[in-house]
């Protein structure tokens, strides 16, 4: 290793020197991370992005001074001979905590101003002064690694990716409107008066043409852009997914090629910054009909750790005594139950509790029953009297002390509240399994619904997926019982990704397209493109686009997004370290062609 005085700014990064390192001259550079004044010792802890080396300053030392006045975050370069420190002064949680540097000379390269936030902590602050000043929240030890992490895991699905057969591509950032999803970023056209470019919500065009062109194995870490609120596991206007598209595969096909590459790159990080590593579900993962996930899960985002399972109790109630019940069943509602296995030691109050949980949710409420050593409790069990309790009770599988509760109404509405109770009574109870990554595939989604509002036939999912059954299911079923190829991918209860294997013939698509109210003319208006494209030969294709950020996520552990991207924007879409979105000049409109038409009121 170099002298110091030949290393401009290090010999060695701060989370280099170990014992063997002990009597060498060393150099260091970083930010002055903590401090610590020990009478007639001053201890330094420097960081830069590789970790932490404990300086140390003797008293009588001429730097000193210098080091005691500057601010935590100042950026420095210390000479120095390294040290081991003593037995009782180790510090086994630092890789470099068994010696420390004897500093003998300072450069100061940059003094740090006063703080908006400290760095050397993990306290949470306000959301808008962490992303004002995202480059020091971006210091900080949990965030700094999360962004790391985000690194090594695109590269690790990259990689996969590559080995599997795949080949990158880019599609274009600036593409044309889509009439269909979510609402588009639009950007003026200075060449084209009055026309838009659109960033694009998800390269699905452009790689469903890459398979028309003959290339058969696409993929990309491709960036989207949708102009939709943000929430804790969507990020405003912009995120990152793993594109990928096959030709001539089956459902299965897509399946059997990337759950090999999500698997791997689960369990090769399902041990970061953790004391063991999490499980991880072996490939093939379980396939859920969408039909199953709503009843028995109440979503089709089901999350697996929890063993609880819904069941439809809708018969048991019909003519009962249960007045509630059997006048919600005779008007076409269900009844959907919700186990509460081994609760006969719980107080009334936890089943009261849940109630209110419900109505505060916006429900009427949750229905319960309780027992114990064989004896029903509970208006419901009264009610329904007690030989029919027993025999709902056989039917769902539940013994002498297992309590259960009730979600009754409309079918969505109740599918939404059991899914909600099925989470919170498995978290009370503490039956979610911890410590796994769980996966499975929620497939069968219906290809058509009825807008409840007008009562027209529309697209349930995904307008361009494959018919089951193709062109003669089109023509011959009620469309609500078509079934698509289309299918969800998720992960403890988050969507990773949705995906389909695509509608590659003209014919079919017009098909699909009229049963949801499109004249062939419309069709060709929205979707020319696409459609002249597989006139000319397009083989049977099909793929998915599985979440980057996401993914991340819950590898970190993070409950938002926000913690897993390095330059996030706040709630209102607003980026408040750069300060976008803003005014432009007059100038830059006029050579857009544009007025601004701005609403009453608006500065």
């Amino acid at each position: 290793m170099p002298e110091p005085a030949a290393c401009r700014y290090r010999t060695h990064h701060c989370a280099e020197l170990r014992p063997a390192h002990v009597g060498q001259k060393v150099r260091l550079s970083g930010w002055l991370h903590r401090r610590r004044d020990h009478g007639g010792l001053l201890f330094i802890d420097l960081r830069d992005h590789y970790g932490l080396t404990q300086l140390v300053v003797t008293a009588g030392s001429p730097v000193l001074p210098l080091l005691e006045e500057l601010r935590p975050e100042s950026v420095l370069t210390v000479d120095g001979e390294v040290v081991a420190r003593t037995p009782e002064t180790v510090n086994p949680a630092l890789a470099t905590g068994e010696i420390e540097v004897r500093v003998t000379a300072v450069e100061v390269q940059s003094e740090a101003a006063e703080l908006p936030m400290p760095v050397a902590t993990e306290a949470d602050y306000p959301e808008d002064i962490r992303l004002r000043y995202r480059f020091l929240d971006l210091r900080r030890e949990r965030l700094h690694a999360n962004i790391l992490l985000r690194s090594q895991v695109i590269a690790s699905l990259r990689r996969r990716m590559i080995e599997a057969g795949f080949t990158e591509f880019q599609t274009p950032i600036l593409t044309a409107s889509s009439p269909e999803g979510a609402r588009d970023f639009l950007v003026p056209s200075r060449l084209h008066p009055g026309k838009f470019y659109a960033l694009p919500q998800a390269p699905q065009m452009f790689k469903q043409l890459l398979m028309v062109a003959g290339f058969d194995r696409y993929f990309q870490i491709a960036p989207c852009f949708r102009d939709e609120d943000a929430r804790a596991d969507r990020s405003p206007g912009e995120f990152y997914q793993l594109d990928f598209e096959m030709s001539f595969v089956t459902q299965e096909d897509v399946f059997a090629a990337i759950e090999p590459v999500l698997a791997g790159t689960f369990a090769e990080f399902a041990g970061w910054r953790r004391a063991r590593p999490w499980a991880v579900t072996e490939p093939p993962f379980p396939r859920i009909p969408y039909a199953e996930a709503m009843l028995h899960y109440g979503t089709d985002k089901p999350d697996l750790r929890n063993p609880l399972r819904i069941h439809d109790a809708t018969e048991a109630f019909r003519g009962s005594g249960f007045g509630l019940f059997a006048r919600l069943v005779d008007e076409g509602g269900v009844v959907r139950a919700i186990p509460a296995p081994q609760t006969a030691g719980h107080p009334r109050r936890f089943f009261d509790d849940m109630n209110e949980w419900a109505r505060a949710q916006g429900f009427a409420g949750l229905g319960y029953v309780t027992r114990r050593d064989g004896a029903f409790g509970g208006p419901i069990a009264k009610n329904h009297g007690e030989e029919a309790m027993a025999r709902l009770y056989a039917a769902l599988g539940l013994g002498a002390d297992d309590g259960c509760f009730f979600a009754a109404g409309r079918p969505a509405e109740a599918a939404r509240l059991a899914g909600l109770a099925r989470t919170r009574i498995g978290t009370e109870l503490g039956l979610v399994e911890e410590g796994a990554f769980r996966f499975c595939w929620v497939v069968d989604f219906p290809m058509f619904e009825k807008d409840e509002e007008t009562g027209r036939i529309v697209f349930s999912h995904n307008p361009f997926s494959m018919p089951q059954g193709g062109l003669e299911a089109l023509e011959t079923q009620d469309p609500l019982s078509i079934l698509a190829f289309q299918y969800d991918i998720v992960c403890n209860g988050v969507e990773l990704s949705s995906g389909a294997i695509r509608n590659h013939r003209p014919d079919i698509m017009f098909r699909a397209f009229a049963i949801a109210g499109y004249s062939e003319a419309d069709v060709q208006r929205e979707f020319g493109g696409m459609l002249n494209a597989l006139r000319y030969g397009a083989p049977p294709h099909g793929g998915s686009a599985p979440g980057v950020d996401r993914i991340v996520m819950l590898l970190a552990d993070e409950p938002n997004l926000r913690e897993v991207v390095a330059f996030p924007m706040n709630q209102k879409a607003e980026d408040l370290m750069m300060g976008a979105p803003s005014a432009v000049t007059e100038r830059q409109l006029r050579e857009l062609h544009i007025r601004l038409a701005l609403p009453e009121g608006h500065l």
